[in-house]
């Protein structure tokens, strides 16, 4: 029997806009439920967008409403989106959420761009939070990492065990 997904969004490379060459931009609107559409997904969720942030002006409030929410949702299989500069330090916060399984994922570029990580992303975090046992799991370029034992390699662009 599979039980509902709980999805949280809070901005992030992957809710990106890009107006112009010079690179700027605006965190949009949520895109997982654009690309659940998209892929035909037939399991149940609920989305709630919690923050429109870029992950870098992130600070333990957000952190805490983060949880909160979590906490409180009556899902105990949860994804939460986020922006990759700071996902580790947001999972690391969640560590302590007993009886969930808590998936964060991310993308290194937009959702909305034709190239980009983020449906691939969005795809192995959904079948990680239906799948794996109670625990705080970051899943991204199809690997699973333990955030205490993973970092963003910028020069790389990618998540490593450390």
């Amino acid at each position: 029997m599979h039980q509902r997904l709980a999805i949280f969004t809070t901005g992030g490379t992957i809710d990106k806009i890009y107006f112009d060459a010079k690179s700027e931009f605006q965190v949009g609107d949520p895109q997982i439920v654009e690309l659940l559409k998209e892929a035909n997904a037939h399991f149940e969720y609920q989305v709630e967008p919690l923050l429109r942030k870029d992950s870098l002006d992130l600070d333990e409030d957000d952190r805490s409403l983060i949880r909160d929410r979590i906490v409180a949702v009556g899902c105990t299989r949860v994804l939460v989106t986020h922006g990759t500069d700071t996902l580790v330090e947001t999972a690391l916060r969640l560590l302590d959420v007993d009886g969930k399984t808590i998936v964060l994922t991310g993308a290194m570029q937009p959702a909305r761009l034709r190239v980009s990580d983020a449906i691939f992303n969005i795809g192995y975090a959904v079948a990680a939070a239906q799948i794996l046992p109670p625990g705080v799991y970051i899943a991204i370029n199809g690997q699973l990492f333990d955030p205490r034992r993973c970092r963003k390699n910028v020069a790389g662009n990618r998540f490593e065990s450390c």
